[in-house]
């Protein structure tokens, strides 16, 4: 199963029929994908089920109706212990990007939250998880597959946001606020904080 995250409504890719579905489920094809998008952008459904089969192929079809981007980013604690913060587009974020020619998963996330944020001397502790969300570019929905590191610095030194990708502030902060700025963000970086 796959959940891509639709204005923040989930879109659920899957090989297994669920009660959840209440027998109503989306075809693997343009139309019925085009349909489900646009019934969860205009809020006219909470969710929607898109069926296959095949888990294997699922992901490669649909992303044959709509391009996938590839991306990473991190989860960066530092020695105190607190997450790195982004706000753009008046929410708080994640730091990631999208992938360059050539580049690795891994040497994407670090460029990335170094670019976004200013700081250096990120060490990847281990892989999370892959979060799926679309987005629209010059009118044409595509997938950002974002592939999500933890990592750790001992960096101390200023925090400077990309201003070119529109980054207001780049904060350090602990559970409380952390708690507080995921009410302002996306399900997508929530569950990065699930258990």
């Amino acid at each position: 199963m796959y959940k891509v995250f639709v204005n923040e409504s989930p879109l659920i890719l899957t090989n297994k029929l669920s009660d959840a579905a209440n027998n109503k489920y989306f075809l693997l094809n343009g139309a019925a994908i085009n349909e489900a998008i646009d019934s969860l952008v205009n809020k006219k459904i909470g969710q929607a089920f898109v069926y296959h089969p095949n888990h294997e192929e699922i992901l490669k079809k649909f992303s044959k109706k709509i391009p996938i981007v590839v991306a990473a980013g991190g989860v960066v604690t530092n020695k105190e212990g607190k997450v790195l913060f982004i706000y753009r587009n008046n929410k708080w974020d994640l730091p990631k990007g999208k992938l360059d020619k050539g580049e690795s998963i891994e040497e994407c996330a670090i460029r990335e939250v170094e670019e976004e944020t200013g700081v250096k001397g990120l060490k990847i502790e281990n892989f999370l998880r892959t979060t799926y969300h679309l987005f629209k570019r010059n009118g044409v929905y595509k997938l950002k597959e974002v592939h999500w590191f933890a990592m750790n610095t001992t960096y101390k030194g200023e925090l400077t946001g990309q201003l070119e990708e529109g980054i207001e502030k780049v904060k350090w902060k602990g559970p409380k606020k952390i708690k507080k700025a995921l009410e302002n963000s996306y399900a997508n970086i929530r569950i990065l904080f699930e258990d």
